[in-house]
């Protein structure tokens, strides 16, 4: 055990509530990201002590506003957050976690075998290089990856049509929501609002901005893209 692991602390009982009977998983989580996550700068030792309120509950909570049996990508998912919780309170998701860097995306794939998440599959890639390559996805999840305007660019093109982009933000969520509106309007974005989740679990309650697309994710930039990438599937398929 690291020197960080050892300011891992119990679990608090909101978590036992949360996680149900995936509740052992999560603690095998949390101790994995407090080791092997500090080891190899997957996450920082000053975040050990608050792993589960700042993190895996933080994260948790956003299945309140996950629609139930659909797809999810989990954009930039880095150590498996918000990808991981996700996957542990709601078994009925099939969860894409895509993340460029081979170190993460080793961490990630140990992670989904040890806690035997069948219904979880680890893509390494940048969100603008799978279009074509992972299927689109009913809804897009990102924590702590990018400003809005960057992010929904990247996870945008990646949703089915009137799929949705949920991001986790902070306080400055109603502040980048407004300065977003130009891009996300471009990309086919056609309702947006700011959600409170976590009500008697988390303290302060986890920000969610949610975005929702019309008939073209993406918008008109992305359609001919989409179009090439469809036909190319297509031209693999057949041979």
């Amino acid at each position: 055990m690291t020197e960080a692991a050892a300011e891992l602390p119990q679990a608090p009982e909101e978590a036992k509530a949360v996680f149900g009977e995936f509740f052992p998983q999560a603690v095998r989580y949390a101790e994995l990201l407090a080791d092997a996550g500090v080891e190899r700068g997957l996450i920082g030792p000053r975040e050990v002590p608050r792993l589960w309120e700042r993190h895996l509950l933080n994260c948790a909570v956003l299945s309140e506003v996950v629609p139930e049996n659909i797809t999810v990508c989990d954009v930039g998912s880095g150590a498996g957050l918000p990808g991981i919780p996700l996957a542990l309170v709601r078994p009925d998701l099939k969860i894409t976690l895509l993340e460029p860097l081979l170190r993460r995306t080793n961490f990630l794939q140990e992670v989904v075998e040890l806690l035997g998440l069948d219904h979880v599959t680890v893509v390494r890639g940048r969100a603008e290089e799978v279009m074509g390559k992972v299927d689109p996805v009913h809804v897009v999840t990102a924590r702590a990856v990018a400003p809005l305007d960057r992010l929904a660019g990247w996870g945008v093109p990646l949703l089915r049509p009137y799929g949705q982009m949920l991001a986790l933000k902070g306080d400055t969520a109603e502040e980048e929501l407004i300065g977003a509106r130009a891009a996300l309007s471009k990309l086919g974005v056609v309702r947006t609002e700011v959600l409170q989740v976590g009500e008697g679990v988390v303290d302060p309650l986890s920000t969610v901005v949610r975005v929702e697309v019309g008939e073209s994710p993406g918008g008109v930039r992305f359609a001919a893209k989409r179009a090439k990438a469809a036909r190319t599937g297509r031209t693999r398929r057949r041979r």
